[in-house]
Formats: C-alpha cells, structure tokens, sequence
C-alpha cells in the first residue's frame, strides 16, 4: 500500500509485523479475483503506473493497488471492506481477501481448503491461521424477483451460520466473530466458548470497532460499549433491510411499509435525544436475552416492542403542536418487526453520523417507495446539488420551495449551508473527524431551519416525508405545510393554510431570498377555476401589468398578441409566474422546468419566455441529459434547470427607457451523469477510450486498544463521468470540469458586465 503511514504512539502498536503489508502480499488464486498485482511502488520507490483497466475491473479497497474483476460477488465484497474501515476502524493491512482456511469435515474427518472473503488479523501481526480474529463471507446480491422476497432472520440461517461458523472454528479459538451478507441479508455472528464441552455461534447486533480490547458481549447488546457512527453505505443497507422486512415479511405495501419504518426510527431519534440531554436511560436496544431468543424464532421481544411503542407515542406528543400526526398515525407492527428494526438500527448513534449520510440514506427510501405510486416524480439529487450550489443560498436567507415533495431542494440546502461552515480543508478530513464537526454544528443548522427553511405541497404525505427529512438533520421538524401553492395566500383550505400563517412575513409573495422547485408538468392536469384570477389580478382587483394566463395568439408582424383570459393553464407555467411573483426584487429562484417551455415555436410557450425576459434576468440555463431522470426518477423527460434573479423596479424603469439590457448568459447542455439508462456507472476515460486512474490520498482512523488513531494513505480509483459533479465531492486534482466549475469560470470571466451582481445578496 503506497506511502501508508501509521502515527508511532498506537498502543501497542510498533513496527508493522512482516506481511502485515497489503502491497507486499499476493494472493491466492481465483476465479472471482484478477489475476494480476499491480504494484504500489516500482523499484525507485516511486508509484508505478497501472496497467489498463477492462470495463469490469475496478482497484480492490484492501491494497487499493490490486486490480479486481467486478463480478456481483466481488462488488458486494468491496463494500464490506470500505465499511470495516469507515465504520469498523480496522486497519486495512490487516486484512486479506480470499485467504485459505483447512477445514476437517467432522463427520466425514476429510480435509478441504475453504476461503474467507475477507479474513481479518490480529494488529500488525503476520497473516497466519493463527492470528485471525474475524471472518467475513459474501456472497453475490440474489436477482431482484418480481415477487416480494422476506428478509430472513437468523432464525432461518443456519447453513449461512454454519458456513462462517465453520471457517470460524478452523481458525481457532481467537476466532470470535464473523459476519456473512449477500447485500440482502446480513447476520453478525458471536462464538461462545463458555462451555468446555460446546462451542456455539450466536447472534450479534453488530461488530465492536477495531480490535475489540473493551467489548463485553454479555452486556447491554444495544450499545457495544460505544455506540458507532454510521458508515454511508452500511446505513443505507440497513434502512433497506428494515424497509424490506417490513414489506416482505409484515406483508405491508411499499408506501405503507414506509411510513411504518419511519414512525420506528424517529422513536430511535426521540430516544438518542433523551439520552444526549441526559433525561433518561436508553429505551431502544435489545438485550442479550432477545438475541439469543432469536435463534429459535421471529417472535420478537414483547418488551422491546412495548418500549418502542411507547416512545412513538411520546414523538407524536412532542410535535403535537406542529399537527405531523394524527389520529391515524398509527405504529401497528408486530413484535418481530419491532424487534428485528430495533436490533438493526440500535447500535448506530444517528446524531453522530454525518449528515451527509443520513440525507442520502433517507433521500434513497423515501424515493424508491414514495415516487412514482401517486403520479409524483422527484428531482433526482445531481441536479438538486447542482441548482443548490448555483444559488448559493446564505445563512442569513429564507429558501422555499412550493412544490417540495419529498423535501430534495430543503434539505440539500441544509448540506449546503453546513458545508460552507466546515474548514476549507474538509475533504483532507478523515471520514470520523468530518462526522464530529458536523455534530458540533448540528444545533446552529437546526435554528437556521427553525427560522428560514420552508416548503409546501398539495400532498400530506409529502409535505410530512418533507418535514421528517428536515428532523433527521437537524432535530427540528421542518416547516413544510399541506397547501395549494399557487393560491396561497389568498385562497385554499387546507390544514398548511393556517399553518403557514404566522410565518408570512417571511414567505408570502415578494418576501423570499431564494426559491427552489420542480413543479408538476402535464398538459392533463390543468389549473382551472377562481386561481386563475390571481394570476390576472393583484389582490386588490388592479389588473396586472404582465400575465401568463390568457390565450395567446400571434399579430400579422409575428409578435405577441394577448387574447381572453384562459379557462385552463398547464401547472408549470403558471408556476413560472408564481416562483417569479414569491421572491423579493434582487432574489434568486431555480425552476425545473419541460424543455418545451423554453424550445417549442407556439405563442403560449413563447409567452411565459417573454414574461421571464420581462421580470428577470437570466441567471444560467443547463440542460439535462433524459439519463438523469431516468436513473434517478424512473421517467422518460427532457428538461432544463432554468436560474433568475428578480429585477428592481429601477432596472425595470431603465429598461424602459434605454431598452432591454444586452448581457451574457451561462447556458450549458449536461451531457453525462455519471450513469447511462440502465443504471450503469460510467467513468472518465481518454482520447483512446482507456480508463483514467486518478491517484489521491485519504485519512481514516483505525481503533486499537479502543483509541482512534488517524493515518493516510493513498489510493487510485476511477473518476466518474458526471458533469453534474458538486464541488464537495470533487477531490482537489479533478481538473475535468463540470457544470458547476464552468459555472464560476463564467462568473470571474464576465462579472462586471452581469447586470445582476454575484454575491451581492450575501
């Protein structure tokens, strides 16, 4: 491993043993792994350069040098070992893939050679049989089935068991813990050698961190010792399975299944915050005795469920006065189900893992179960990172978004703001030290939310996914309210309406900083009725100066000609109007908008572009690839991400009299997003079509004898092909540029002749 450096004050630690190196090891061989060792030095000391990578190879994240073939089983093993490093604290030269075990069949007495996926060692000691301490198995993810598959407990997995238990007891007495996953199921395994007599594998919540010096299984089985910080994927690995147990074996629908998950986990929210304030013991955990009963059943735990229940109960009083519940707010799982989510979810300290992290983890489930099922298809997060980080929304400004769904824009504006308050070298940060910043700021990000972050949508259970996205990082539940947003606030009756009321001064029309959305689309959901009316008249009955909502037609010189009030408009362009009316003179909006409206030849469309000329200036325009919707919403659009900023009346008034501004405009067409139609990732590649490997280095801290001890170490990977890449993600040598690079290129290039004034807000 290339210049990987360990600090000389690790407990027990010292000169690294020999072979503890994963770049001086070699593997076994084998048929899931390449063949090939790329070598992380050259006989100078100096990187040597990789050989071409196939399309289905990637850099193994044990060695991060050796070439690997990514068949399904291998990408699901590459998940695990970048886990038990970012979550785990288990330092990457102590572990090797593939390593040969003899095991003696016990019945038969014959010997075989069986491999670990991953066997991990003892500390810096060689990688021999006798100092493995964990065994990983992974398996290739089963094929997704048409029909709902239950998630299977440990109840019902003792081949799974007895494979890992088995190289476990090869690999002696030291050996206490293993783990086996196939990226659906996933059993974390206990040997007890209590008895002289038998040796028995029980059930684990989950692994302790690092090398374990402190860990009491026999205690509280919820905490193991220290409560971990979640690593991305593992989180978003066990939402899923706790989703999926709900769905498949509780035999809820997917939407239902949902909001059952969730009602669980802001009880375990609910609790951590009882027990960071020091108001009470924790309630959500299971005990020793719950594990073991679950190797003989799915029944569950009749007293973890009723404390699970009765912290429910206790979320739905907290925020009673924001109305996120109701009478049927219901929590009607049964025990097992309790008892299984509770297990999945208790040994994690949410409050501590990066938000970043719990955003994605929750913008993933609620996407895959809430879209799509009622007509609703939300932003994908690219292009909301994207018109994010173009507005650049300040700390001390109000954003909203009116058609907020599933709250995307809401709480990628959260991120953003928090990223602004991280040191300029967040991304020289190890994983864990970006994690505890971010906590430190948590309660500052929760009084920006209180006060200037808003939403609101025509669907309740939105508008509730919404304000449930805000609490998850921030502790506050976000202001997102049930309404018809184009009559607010003169018309509608909706529960929001009254709601919204007390914070009118900060978001009725003409009031708003910032404004994010992507309203409806379609032809076949027209607004009619008295809403139009608002659109044609200010609400003292003075007609408006300019309006979308008339018929248009074209005069014999080809210019626009408005006819009689229309008795139908299409949603998005009546929200172009709208967006443009909510924001103050000088403030900045991003519509989504069909790239008809910007495009099509008719005098409709050609209307709302005139109306735009007319009140804004044109920030930016970028075009979206049809891949990104189809990736990340499941639909089939074309569309444009359209960025203004309101004109002052004064710019209006000199418009007027001098004519209409000739300024230059940032338009840009995305044309990768990092994944084709299918899903597929795709990287960057060079003039001959061979992959680029891009050399970086990361920080990480690995535990031993229960300290965290940072190092670096470098490694190569693949660059994704995104044009849609944001800046935070960006490691420092990425010289491609992307959308947002050229974006600020265009701003220093062109900023005195823009006659809107960039950072002027701030």
């Amino acid at each position: 491993m290339a210049e990987e450096q360990l600090g000389l004050d690790i407990p027990g630690g010292g000169e690294p043993k020999p072979g503890a190196s994963g770049a001086s090891r070699k593997r076994g061989k084998s048929g899931k792994r390449g063949a090939e060792m790329v070598s992380a030095e050259n006989g100078s000391g100096e990187s040597a350069e990789p050989r071409k990578l196939q399309d289905d190879e990637g850099f193994d994240y044990i060695t991060g040098t050796e070439v690997v073939k990514l068949t399904e089983a291998e990408k699901v093993r590459q998940r695990i070992a970048r886990s038990l490093v970012h979550q785990y604290g288990i330092d990457p030269r102590d572990m090797e893939a593939d390593f040969s075990i003899p095991v003696i069949n016990e019945e038969t007495g014959r010997k075989s050679r069986r491999r670990a996926s991953i066997a991990i060692f003892e500390h810096g000691k060689p990688h021999k049989l006798q100092y493995v301490r964990r065994i990983v198995v992974t398996k290739a993810r089963p094929k997704e089935s048409r029909t709902v598959s239950k998630i299977r407990t440990f109840a019902h997995a003792k081949e799974q068991v007895d494979e890992v238990a088995s190289l476990m007891h090869a690999a002696g007495d030291e050996c206490v813990y293993g783990m086996w996953t196939d990226d659906k199921d996933l059993y974390f395994i206990r040997r007890d050698t209590s008895s002289p007599f038998e040796e028995k594998y029980l059930p684990l919540l989950n692994w302790p961190r690092g090398d374990a010096t402190v860990f009491d299984a026999q205690g509280n089985a919820s905490s193991l010792a220290v409560m971990r910080r979640a690593d991305e994927s593992m989180l978003r690995f066990a939402f899923r399975r706790c989703h999926n147990y709900i769905h498949g074996n509780e035999g809820l629908p997917k939407d239902a299944a949902f909001w059952q998950f969730l009602y669980v986990l802001f009880a375990k929210l609910y609790d951590e915050r009882l027990v960071r304030e020091g108001k009470r013991e924790t309630r959500f955990h299971v005990d020793s005795a719950d594990l073991a009963a679950a190797v003989m059943g799915e029944e569950g735990s009749p007293a973890v469920a009723a404390r699970v229940r009765e912290l429910f109960e206790e979320v739905k009083e907290f925020y009673a006065e924001q109305e996120l519940f109701d009478e049927y707010d219901r929590l009607t799982l049964g025990d097992g189900a309790l008892t299984f989510i509770t297990g999945e979810l208790a040994t994690y300290s949410l409050h501590d893992t990066s938000l970043d992290a719990l955003g994605t983890a929750y913008q993933e489930l609620v996407g895959d179960n809430l879209r799509g099922d009622r007509g609703q298809y939300f932003t994908p997060l690219r292009a909301v990172r994207l018109a994010v980080e173009i507005l650049d929304p300040k700390e001390g400004e109000t954003v909203f978004d009116p058609c907020c769904g599933t709250g995307g824009f809401l709480r990628e504006t959260l991120l953003h703001v928090l990223h602004k308050w991280m040191p300029d070298d967040e991304q020289s940060l190890s994983v864990q030290e970006r994690a505890r910043l971010e906590t430190a700021l948590r309660q500052r990000l929760g009084r920006y939310a209180e006060e200037r972050i808003f939403g609101a949508d025509f669907d309740p259970f939105l508008t509730r996914a919404a304000a449930f996205g805000v609490m998850m990082l921030t502790d506050i539940a976000g202001h997102t309210f049930q309404m018809d947003s184009l009559g607010f606030p003169w018309l509608g009756n909706l529960p929001g309406v009254r709601l919204a009321e007390p914070f009118r001064h900060r978001i009725e029309p003409g009031k708003l900083d910032v404004l994010l959305t992507n309203p409806p689309f379609g032809t076949d959901i027209p607004v009619t009725g008295p809403v139009l009316d608002l659109f044609r008249k200010h609400p003292s009955g003075v007609e408006k100066e300019r309006s979308i909502a008339y018929g248009w037609s074209r005069k014999p010189d080809g210019t626009l000609k408005r006819g009689k009030p229309a008795y139908s408009v299409a949603p998005e362009r009546l929200f172009v109007q709208k967006a443009i009316e909510w924001v103050r003179p000088g403030g900045r909006l991003c519509i989504v908008l069909p790239n008809g409206i910007l495009s099509n030849p008719g005098p409709d469309d050609e209307a709302v572009r005139q109306y735009v000329l007319d009140e804004c200036w044109v920030m930016a325009s970028v075009e979206l690839p049809v891949e990104i919707f189809v990736e990340g919403a499941g639909v089939n659009i074309l569309t444009t991400l359209l960025f203004l900023t309101k004109k002052t009346d004064e710019e209006k008034f000199q418009e007027r009299v001098h004519g209409p501004a000739d300024y230059p405009v940032f338009m840009a067409v995305a044309e990768k997003v990092g994944v084709d139609r299918r899903g597929n990732p795709l990287y960057v590649r060079d003039a001959r079509g061979d992959l680029v490997v891009d050399e970086y280095e990361v920080t990480d801290e690995i535990v031993v004898n229960n300290v965290a001890i940072p190092r670096t170490l470098k490694r190569r990977d693949l660059i994704r092909d995104d044009d849609l890449m944001p800046l935070r993600q960006r490691r420092k040598r990425h010289n491609r540029p992307s959308v947002i690079t050229e974006y600020h290129a265009f701003l220093d290039r062109y900023r005195d002749e823009l006659p809107w004034k960039p950072g002027a807000e701030a």
